[in-house]
């Protein structure tokens, strides 16, 4: 049974702040727009988007992802405090016209179906996790690689996209990756190109 999500959804576009299906993304939301994004979607659905925004005039990527409200907190202070966790991504089709304070979006999944079936085939990320181990020690970056090691092969590599220290741009090529193997390839050719010139024994290549 395929699952029908809605067309029409809110957006919270931040720059800088990405994020992946089955990964987690807590939220410090202050501003009234996106306190009234959040309440209307905690009494509806709780489900919103997430899209990076890009610098000038309000404009958006093309791409984003699903997330539902799995906790909710409201402080002192009229902040609240959520968790989102990724469901699937979209395509941004066009903006809708309202009268709300935040932002909606017509949206479609169907590029992204992959995001909602199991993983068919193991797939080989020990030489992906490698480079990043190196990469985060340069970067000066720390991971509990224990901790880490309990995810299933989706959340670590969706995770590792989500965290890496790499530019906006490069995390949202990879947000556009449509499967997990490619997203692999992608990542790995990005810390490739940081790492380059540093051979896998943290040896300088003349």
């Amino acid at each position: 049974m395929q699952i029908k999500f809605p067309e029409l959804i809110p957006v919270f576009p931040l720059s800088g702040v990405i994020y992946f299906p089955k990964t987690n993304l807590p939220l410090n939301i202050f501003e009234q727009r996106y306190l009234d994004l959040v309440n209307d979607a905690v009494q509806k659905d709780k489900l919103m988007g997430m899209v990076q925004s890009k610098i000038k005039n309000g404009e958006i990527y093309n791409v984003g992802c699903l997330g539902k409200i799995s906790d909710f907190q409201k402080s002192e202070d009229g902040r609240i405090l959520i968790n989102l966790t990724g469901l699937t991504r979209f395509e941004v089709l066009e903006e809708a016209k309202n009268t709300k304070l935040y932002r909606e979006f017509k949206v479609n999944y169907e590029k992204f179906s992959l995001d909602l079936e199991p993983l068919k085939q193991k797939i080989n990320i020990e030489p992906l996790i490698n480079k990043t181990k190196i990469f985060f020690e340069k970067n000066g970056l720390l991971l509990n690689w224990r901790e880490f090691g309990k995810l299933d092969e989706a959340q670590k590599i969706n995770t590792l996209a989500m965290i890496a220290p790499i530019t906006n741009e490069e995390k949202q090529k990879l947000l556009e990756s449509i499967s997990l193997e490619e997203k692999v390839i992608v990542l790995e050719s990005i810390l490739s190109f940081y790492l380059q010139g540093i051979d896998i024994n943290n040896q300088t290549i003349q």
